[in-house]
């Protein structure tokens, strides 16, 4: 198994709506193959800023590549440069 948690810190001044679209869109990646695990949430601790979790389980490193370059993940990618900066943490499980 692999883990993936990324960490996107919203820029301030994007709006709410455009919060809720960019986490819809991350959810809508649940669907890709090789998942086994998938959450994204907006943080309650928000003294920060907002900040949108996603924790997502694969099922080796070689799905988790093939996730990387999906057109989807590729796509919510742009999605998310445009709102936010990210940290993530990948290891084995």
């Amino acid at each position: 198994m692999l883990r993936h948690i990324v960490l996107f810190r919203v820029h301030d001044g994007v709006s709410s709506s455009r919060v809720t679209e960019a986490i819809d869109s991350l959810r809508s990646l649940a669907v890709l193959p090789g998942i086994v695990d998938w959450r994204v949430e907006l943080s309650l601790d928000q003294r920060k800023g907002r900040i949108v979790v996603e924790d997502a389980t694969f099922t080796d490193d070689e799905a988790f590549e093939k996730f990387r370059s999906h057109p989807a993940h590729v796509a919510v990618g742009q999605l998310m440069a445009e709102i936010s900066d990210w940290w993530n943490g990948d290891y084995s499980d």
